[in-house]
């Protein structure tokens, strides 16, 4: 069973939050502020940490540089908050998702259900291969099929591809994406990676224009949808 911390100061949420979890076999621990979010997560030590940004007592990216700073525990953060500036920052800072408020239960269970899988390592190393439907990726022998025939990506191709299926269902952002692959010198070249992500497209969606595998999140970075 899988514990999960709900940090957030709306007494309606929260309450929401913990119902929905628990009918579905979370274990849930409760904050309403970042000083608590803090002390409850170094006490109970949370599989996942859902946080609203807007704390009464600190901003909820202070709350997660400082959890950053001891554990790589997943954050998906829940915030009103709907400036790409904001997003991003909360990213930068450590965040592995952002979803907007009023949200959908579904999508945030789904953003959740993401976030638990990326915490087994046994399920990725016995998973390398990752089949959408449309193309299969094998990691461990860095092998790409479409329609059974074998896909030539570049190796700038290929690492963008896999960083972004090695945080599958998580939304990476631009910063990220850039310092993995293409390293902290090309932090603002945001057009390398439009480029190369419609080369990818077109190599391996059905329909690149509309891509249901490599998904754009619009002024943050990219997820990838398996």
């Amino acid at each position: 069973m899988h514990r999960v911390l709900v940090v957030d100061d709306e007494p309606q949420i929260l309450r929401a939050l913990v119902i929905n979890l628990k009918a579905r076999g979370y274990q849930v621990d409760t904050a309403a502020d970042g000083s608590t979010a803090l002390r409850v997560a170094a006490a109970s030590h949370p599989d996942v940490i859902i946080l609203d940004l807007g704390l009464p007592d600190m901003d909820g990216v202070q709350v997660i540089t400082r959890v950053r700073g001891w554990t790589r525990t997943p954050i998906i953060v829940l915030s009103a908050r709907q400036t790409s500036d904001e997003k991003v920052k909360a990213l930068d800072a450590g965040a592995d998702d952002f979803v907007t408020k009023p949200f959908g239960m579904d999508e945030l269970l789904a953003r959740l259900r993401a976030a638990v899988r990326r915490l087994d390592p046994v399920a990725v190393e016995q998973e390398p291969v990752v089949e959408t439907g449309g193309f299969t990726v094998d990691l461990a022998a860095k092998k790409v099929q479409r329609d059974g025939h074998d896909v030539r990506l570049t190796p700038t191709e290929w690492h963008l591809l896999e960083v972004l299926i090695r945080n599958s269902g998580k939304l990476v952002s631009h910063r990220q994406l850039l310092l993995e692959v293409w390293g902290p010198t090309h932090l603002t070249e945001t057009n390398y990676l439009r480029v190369y992500m419609a080369q990818l497209r077109r190599k391996l969606e059905a329909d690149p224009a509309h891509p249901r595998h490599l998904v754009t999140e619009a002024g943050m970075g990219y997820r990838f949808e398996p």
